[in-house]
């Protein structure tokens, strides 16, 4: 034999298995990728136009091109804006409207966040007798609308004695946020295993040392669910603010609108542009430091009704 042929087949031990890699760029990423980029730019856009004419001066903005960059960037209509940028009889600026908005949106969010947390629980682990009911009538609640309820709401605020003041304002907000609070807690606390709370009763554990002992600390993602959707509600809430706060409690929404509507003078798009963007930086922070933590939450919140 003067030789053999050489092998012709591939080695099993060394062929490729598993299916073949897919390209990166398929028509139907392509075609995501796209909708998800255009809007995108198409929710920044108002944004970068706020942002850029807040940095121009007043004779840039009316001879230059709206979408152009500053030539030269300047932060004085910030500066005005908060500080002395007229809302209504008094020039000074948004600062006050911002403390306002702190004091009613801090003492809001936590009682209504713990009121529904509490009701969420309660209504999951510990049914009473016509439970179902109040769930009920608590979630029809969520549905009627805000200006229906104004009237009634000024002459119970008003027998208070509140009305005009930042206590009518936190009443308010914590009554309108606890219906659909309670039904994310509700979910929430629904779809954690029955079996931790079975375990806590036969060990003795009671109401509230369940609550704040195992309940509490598994329910971080629907807590910062809570705690977006409270403080972007109350934060950019304006027909709450004008009617039951009163002249000198008003927050930040209701001074930007009387900077932005005022009749004095020639009207200063710089400075509303940069009243607008400060009004709203508080949601906006907020958003993108839990971002991730609000879609599990929702997602969690979400499995069973």
């Amino acid at each position: 034999m003067t030789g053999s042929a050489p092998a012709t087949g591939g080695n099993a031990a060394t062929d490729p298995r598993g299916p073949r890699p897919k390209p990166f760029f398929t028509p139907k990423k392509i075609m995501i990728y796209t909708t998800l980029i255009f809007f995108a730019l198409y929710f920044l856009f108002p944004l970068y136009v706020m942002v850029v004419t807040s940095l121009k001066t007043m004779p840039e903005i009316r001879f230059g091109n709206i979408f152009a960059l500053p030539s030269a960037p300047s932060f004085d209509a910030w500066v005005k804006a908060w500080t002395s940028a007229c809302t209504g009889l008094t020039c000074n600026g948004l600062s006050p409207g911002f403390w306002n908005s702190v004091k009613i949106t801090i003492p809001s969010t936590i009682v209504s966040i713990f009121i529904a947390a509490v009701n969420g629980y309660a209504l999951v682990n510990w049914r009473f007798k016509g439970s179902e009911i109040f769930f009920a009538v608590l979630i029809f609640g969520s549905f009627i609308p805000y200006q229906v309820m104004l009237y009634p709401l000024v002459m119970l605020t008003r027998g208070m004695g509140i009305f005009g003041s930042l206590q009518a304002v936190i009443v308010i907000h914590t009554i309108f946020g606890m219906p659909i609070l309670t039904l994310l807690f509700r979910n929430y606390f629904a779809s954690l295993p029955q079996e931790l709370f079975k375990a806590a009763r036969v060990d003795g554990a009671g109401f509230w040392r369940i609550f704040f002992e195992i309940m509490l600390p598994m329910s971080l993602p629907i807590f910062v669910v809570a705690l977006i959707l409270q403080i972007t509600g109350i934060w950019n809430d304006f027909l709450f603010g004008v009617v039951f706060a009163g002249p000198q409690n008003y927050p930040m929404t209701v001074q930007l609108n009387n900077i932005v509507n005022s009749a004095q003078g020639t009207p200063e798009y710089n400075v509303n542009m940069a009243a607008t963007v400060l009004t709203g930086l508080v949601p906006l922070i907020i958003y993108f430091v839990s971002g991730k933590l609000f879609v599990r939450g929702v997602a969690a919140g979400a499995v069973k009704g």
